[in-house]
């Protein structure tokens, strides 16, 4: 099993572990094949069958891999086991859909408190999940040494919780307010604008 890894396998192997997190429960305890997961996923099986021998150990000839134990090599490796501790800031209808979504923990994350400064919100739980004023998060993420952070607010607040979060210790923050962010060195910041993802999608399918 080799560990170097191309980038190109690594963006694959998600694609993979969430196709096998799709099948009913009786098909995960049995076997399946590099072939049938290519079939699966309109992949080429030969590239399929390289991407999972160098992650896994555990295919055979004919057999394949034991469905469970090539989703528990997958999730190792790319660190699903690692369970990190997530905050989102912004308790707005996407802020509480992330709090009520049970399945990050299939992928490692736990989303344990949310931020808002609305009085109207910071005090209650979602999905069992305490609110907390926006005050607090740099003693609460401090405390439990959170390194990864989600941003939901308004654009005009975005860079003021960009900051705070930087200051918390927070490391990897995921922006989902449509502005750019200027984070300090050693804070990675990934954008997600769901607006202009779909507009894209939408003019792949007109072309």
């Amino acid at each position: 099993m080799n560990k170097s890894i191309t980038s190109q396998t690594l963006s694959r192997l998600p694609v993979y572990f969430n196709y096998l997190m799709s099948l009913p429960e009786e098909r995960k305890k049995g076997n399946i094949s590099a072939t049938a997961i290519a079939e699966a996923l309109g992949l080429n099986d030969v590239q399929v069958r390289k991407d999972l021998a160098s992650i896994s150990s555990g295919g055979r000839p004919k057999v394949g891999y034991m469905t469970s134990e090539l989703m528990s090599d997958i999730g190792r490796f790319l660190g699903f086991e690692n369970h990190d501790r997530v905050v989102v800031a912004g308790m707005g209808n996407f802020g509480r859909a992330m709090l009520e979504y049970n399945g990050f923990e299939a992928y490692g994350f736990d989303i344990v408190c949310g931020f808002d400064r609305n009085k109207d919100r910071v005090g209650s739980t979602i999905n069992g999940k305490p609110v907390r004023h926006i005050n607090e998060l740099e003693s609460f993420c401090r405390e439990n040494d959170i390194r990864i952070g989600i941003i939901t607010v308004p654009e005009t607040a975005a860079q003021e919780v960009c900051d705070r979060m930087a200051e918390a210790g927070i490391r990897f923050i995921l922006n989902f307010a449509a502005v750019h962010l200027n984070a300090p060195k050693g804070v990675a910041v990934h954008n997600e604008n769901i607006s202009l993802t779909l507009a894209m999608l939408a003019r792949c399918s007109a072309s």
